[in-house]
């Protein structure tokens, strides 16, 4: 949770809100990688569609993610952050491309979409004002963990 390695978003909002510095790596050092986001909230209300209706899933394997329509770059979810903290902190650049470095990450829902109508609901903004919110709720707490 809040590491790089565990959930970028997370991560992503914590340093705006503690005024940390951040990295975009690889891929010329520009933030340019994308990555699609799902809200908590969007995979409760899967996990519920799929508990309430088991035989529609039994024996099936979906994709389940943000999607295209969710999705936003390291340099688009910078612009966010500083948005909703007001904080514009400092971000280095390596342009180095490390082996295990993905460019792009998007979730193809359309098998789940089509089959039980379920998408995300949700956009990548609330998505970052919720961490926002969870984080100023919880500050005490989660300062030890996310600063």
């Amino acid at each position: 949770m809040g590491k790089t390695d565990q959930g970028v978003v997370t991560l992503w909002m914590a340093k705006h809100y503690w005024n940390q510095s951040l990295k975009y790596i690889g891929y010329g050092g520009t933030g340019k990688q994308v990555r699609d986001i799902l809200h908590v909230e969007d995979l409760i209300e899967l996990v519920d569609l799929q508990i309430h209706n088991i035989e529609k899933f039994t024996g099936k394997i979906y994709n389940a993610g943000g999607g295209l329509e969710n999705s936003a770059s390291l340099l688009e979810m910078t612009q966010i952050c500083e948005k909703i903290t007001g904080n514009k902190i400092k971000i280095a650049s390596e342009t180095e491309t490390r082996p295990a470095d993905l460019r792009i990450f998007v979730t193809d829902n359309s098998k789940i979409e089509n089959e039980t109508g379920w998408k995300p609901k949700r956009s990548v903004e609330s998505v970052f004002q919720d961490i926002f919110e969870w984080i100023k709720a919880n500050e005490t707490q989660l300062e030890m963990i996310l600063k």
